[in-house]
């Protein structure tokens, strides 16, 4: 406990060792070793901390590497540097206040938090303060239905991840607290398992855990919640790879803080060999030992994600509650700043395992007889000055590892296309829900040829020689693009949207174009990009592959909501960050099918004027759409605050890869003097990135738009029609598949776009990558995840249909094998609560 209950003062210490000093002075003394103890004779609890001071890190000088980023990605969320809290049990013997300021603090820092099973503050009062997510720790408990429930509530609460610590079959024995006879006062419990029947125990009894708990434990658990799980405790590479294979999402490399057996291994120096045998597939946090920001750098460097904070955070909440440990935040992830500049370290994703290398051992020069070892990755011999007198086998090799790769290539959102595409080639018997693709049945290969022949006609109209004709189909050509002037008459007569031609970029695709206008505006790492969530993947990836952070402003089941945009604002500029932009698709979206109300627009375009954000505009699904359609954000644009991009992929055909931006704003060049526009700055990317667009893609689409009489909408009239009656026959399956009762009882429901070729379906099991092999594996059904759309996690009980490119015959079989799934895969749910 604590030894008096003066107001706590905002503590003033230097370094983590500061805030323990100023802990210790204010707990009682058998308080005090029941937070410093450890199992045994300590030995694993002084290794942990030993391990980290054996490590030295390389300096390294002139690289370039700018300002460095402290964040980082955990499941899905970012977080401001790679650190979150452990769970930690009873944390209201130590503040009043308890896990209340804990999360308290961890949100004023951006960072997670994982709320231990035996917390002394509520779940739902502590969640109700938490910035990020909050995972939930278990232990693998004799008592399913108490545990069950707790997980339940847990799931009402927001939680998003559980944590399964494994390294407990029965509490360990702690000398100090043996020997202090040590009990919990009466108003300190574990108020969310067992309120009733408070335990006053240190810890609960050994009869309480499952000492025979085994691999079905966790499989147990994924059939009792959708949420995702996390192994702590795992300290081999034998059980990381068997966790892996269960099917968990994540690791912590944990030996219960030196608490449970004493001998187990330092956490930093089993590390190692668990990331090598993980191989990236999951995150990898590990606690125990961390009491510096360099400990943390050490940690990434070795394979792990992110490390979890314990006694630190306790030290700062009995020194100045919520301040104290906002101050350890503070102090830790500073240090890591630090550390981080001097080794040439950019960013916390991209952490060089090299930068480890084996110090002195205490009291000696010598390294230690046994290093921890880094990440295995290639050998490389160094590169002789002539290989002239070397055969093939004496050079080095150029394999590589992902930790050399840019760090996108590890982000999970650049697999969501490609499992989808193993998924579809897996099956191809099914029927697939999945691809955003036209139907081809409107396309004829000998149009192609006339198309070209039309456009070629055009260029003669125009008094081009016939060595000028051949020059524009088959040279490189401006990489502006040769047909702006014709895409500028094509968005005035379909869209309303009135710009010169030389605020046009032709891009390969639309993706370029949100490619080359992303690089343009992000700046430095303190830009961010915000997007309306769940948004295109395509968006994500583009900032993925550019470093730029990405903020996304949550829909509401009612759609987009200027409000939530304008907070969003506010709290990224509260943070010291600087928001360029936000994207939205304001018509029939990917994916969930919505449309933004006229009013909406307005007030969107009004809105971000004031707050100084531009808007990017992405529309392709207008044309396709049947019925009259809202103006465009660009139509009403009356201040050059929104850049538009476009492609012909949906509205013409996707195989000519022509896209386009419209930025019409002026850009000025203050050393020169001079204005320009922002689409000349974009040319200039462009220049060093596709070159230029296929001038025989151009030309194609040139003439499709020529036949249309200058546009694409006379062109879509038909396909509109198509698409629209696809809709309609789908929300009409869906409504004969599930009738409104037997929908209530399962828990399925989804909107009802206007057109578009999307729909978003929400289910009550977790839709997942394992649940969509299963619907094809079993029932010949493939549909998309939604929480491939979520950058910052979320959707994962949903799911997005697309209608486009099935048949009616098509449409009504895929949804009753839908409808066949989705009984199954709710069948454990439903029996649960029965």
């Amino acid at each position: 406990m604590i030894l008096d209950d003066r107001t706590d003062p905002p503590t003033g210490a230097l370094t983590l060792a500061g805030v323990r000093r100023e802990a210790r002075r204010r707990m009682t003394a058998a308080t005090w070793d029941f937070v410093a103890g450890g199992a045994g004779d300590e030995r694993t609890l002084a290794e942990n901390t030993a391990a980290f001071d054996r490590l030295r890190l390389r300096p390294r000088f002139l690289t370039g590497a700018g300002l460095p980023s402290t964040r980082t990605r955990i499941l899905g969320r970012t977080w401001d540097a790679p650190i979150g809290v452990a769970p930690l049990a009873y944390q209201t013997l130590i503040h009043p206040d308890g896990e209340v300021a804990t999360a308290r603090a961890a949100a004023t820092s951006g960072l997670g938090m994982v709320v231990s099973a035996f917390a002394g503050r509520l779940l739902e009062t502590i969640s109700a303060q938490a910035g990020l997510p909050l995972w939930l720790q278990l232990y693998c408990f004799r008592d399913r239905d108490a545990t069950r429930a707790l997980i339940e509530r847990a799931e009402r609460a927001g939680v998003e991840a559980l944590v399964l610590t494994v390294d407990t079959p029965r509490p360990g024995r702690r000398i100090r607290d043996i020997r202090n006879g040590f009990r919990l006062p009466a108003e300190v419990c574990a108020v969310n398992f067992r309120p009733a029947d408070p335990l006053r125990s240190a810890e609960f009894e050994p009869s309480d855990f499952e000492p025979a708990a085994g691999w079905d434990y966790v499989e147990w658990l994924r059939t009792v919640s959708p949420l995702p799980v996390l192994l702590k405790g795992i300290l081999s590479a034998a059980d990381a790879r068997i966790a892996v294979e269960a099917g968990v999402e994540g690791l912590i490399v944990s030996n219960h803080g030196g608490r449970q057996f004493d001998g187990a291994p330092a956490t930093l120096d089993a590390l190692p060999e668990v990331a090598a045998a993980v191989h990236g597939r999951v995150p990898i946090l590990l606690d125990g030992g961390v009491r510096r920001g360099s400990d943390v750098l050490a940690a990434l460097a070795l394979g792990a994600s992110a490390v979890l904070l314990g006694r630190p955070v306790l030290h700062g909440l009995a020194a100045a509650g919520q301040q104290g440990v906002e101050r350890v935040f503070d102090i830790v992830a500073g240090e890591l700043a630090e550390a981080m500049a001097l080794t040439g370290t950019a960013s916390a994703d991209a952490v060089d395992p090299d930068l480890v290398i084996a110090g002195p051992t205490a009291g000696t020069s010598n390294p230690p007889a046994n290093p921890p070892a880094a990440v295995p990755r290639p050998a490389r011999a160094p590169r002789p000055a002539s290989t002239s007198d070397l055969s093939t086998s004496d050079l080095p090799t150029s394999d590589l590892t992902k930790s050399e790769l840019h760090r996108s290539l590890s982000d999970p959102v650049l697999d969501t296309m490609t499992f989808l595409n193993e998924v579809t080639h897996r099956y191809p018997e099914a029927i697939s829900f999945a691809p955003g693709r036209p139907y081809d049945g409107f396309f004829d290969t000998e149009q192609i040829f006339d198309h070209i022949r039309r456009y070629i006609r055009h260029l003669e109209e125009q008094g081009y020689t016939p060595d000028r004709v051949k020059d524009a189909l088959f040279q490189y050509g401006p990489t502006a693009g040769r047909i702006r002037e014709l895409i500028a008459d094509s968005l005035r007569l379909d869209e309303g949207i009135d710009v010169p031609p030389e605020s046009v970029v032709v891009t390969v695709g639309c993706q370029e174009a949100m490619l080359l206008v992303l690089r343009a505006l992000v700046s430095g790492p303190d830009d961010v990009v915000l997007v309306s969530s769940p948004c295109y993947v395509g968006v994500t990836g583009a900032a993925r592959l550019l470093d730029a952070e990405v903020v996304a402003v949550p829909e509401r089941p009612d759609g987009f909501h200027c409000d939530d945009f304008e907070a969003a604002v506010r709290a990224e500029r509260a943070r010291g960050r600087q928001p360029r932009a936000l994207y939205v698709i304001p018509d029939h979206s990917n994916p969930l099918g919505t449309t933004m109300p006229s009013a909406t627009r307005r007030r969107l375009l009004d809105l971000a004027a004031r707050l100084g954000v531009l808007v990017i505009e992405d529309s392709p699904y207008r044309l396709v759409s049947p019925g009259p359609q809202l103006p465009t954000l660009k139509s009403l644009d009356r201040r050059r605050g929104v850049v538009h991009l476009g492609s012909f992929s949906k509205s013409l055909f996707p195989g000519a890869r022509v896209g386009f931006a419209v930025a019409d704003q002026t850009v000025a060049d203050e050393a020169a003097g001079t204005t320009g526009l922002l689409a000349d700055e974009l040319v200039k990317l462009k220049s060093m990135v596709t070159v230029n667009t296929s001038a025989l893609s151009q030309a194609v689409v040139a003439g499709m738009l020529l036949s249309g009489g200058g546009g694409a909408a006379d062109l879509n009239k038909d396909t509109a029609e198509y698409y629209g009656q696809a809709m309609r026959t789908t929300l009409r399956e869906l409504d004969r598949a599930f009738p409104a009762e037997h929908r209530e009882a399962l828990g399925v429901r989804w909107n009802q776009p206007e057109g578009g070729f999307f729909l978003a379906v929400s289910v009550p099991f977790r839709a997942d990558n394992a649940a969509l092999a299963r619907s094809a594996q079993d029932f010949g059904v493939i549909w998309t995840p939604m929480s491939y759309f979520h950058p910052d996690g979320g959707g994962t009980h949903e799911l997005r249909l697309s209608v486009s490119y099935l048949t009616e015959a098509e449409i009504a079989e895929g949804v009753a094998r839908f409808a066949a799934f989705v009984a199954a895969a709710a069948l454990p749910l439903q029996n649960r609560h029965s």
